[in-house]
């Protein structure tokens, strides 16, 4: 190694602003730097168990798209097999209709029902 390229030991030596007053003040901060290490060693545990846990998850996710997508594949065959409904006759197609038509009609009716109420209570509001 040249010796241009090594380093001084002027290159390390502190200004005299920047110099430790004390031994005490050496001490607390190589203190705080122990505990600054301390706690970015913890922190990255912690951001280490959460990457683990989040690739688990993606893995379980890919597992049920996996499965989703064959069952979807499995319907589009089954149904591309089964035989297609028979047309219905216009009457067949009115009874069918119906349920919806007596839904229409109890909610009409519920909603007549509900205004009478309202109406009635304004009336005794005004009493």
């Amino acid at each position: 190694m040249a010796s241009e390229a090594r380093d001084s030991t002027e290159d390390w030596v502190l200004s005299p602003a920047a110099r430790p007053r004390s031994f005490a003040e050496i001490e607390a901060r190589v203190e705080l730097a122990v505990e600054t290490a301390r706690s970015s060693e913890a922190a990255v545990a912690e951001v280490g168990a959460a990457a683990i846990e989040a690739a688990e998850q993606a893995r379980h996710a890919a597992e049920l798209a996996d499965r989703a997508a064959r069952a979807a594949e499995a319907a589009t065959m089954r149904a591309a097999r089964a035989p297609s409904a028979p047309q219905l006759e216009p009457a067949a197609r009115a009874e069918a209709a119906a349920p919806g038509a007596a839904e229409e009609e109890w909610l009409l009716r519920f909603t007549h029902r509900a205004e009478r109420l309202s109406a009635r209570l304004v009336r005794l509001q005004h009493v």
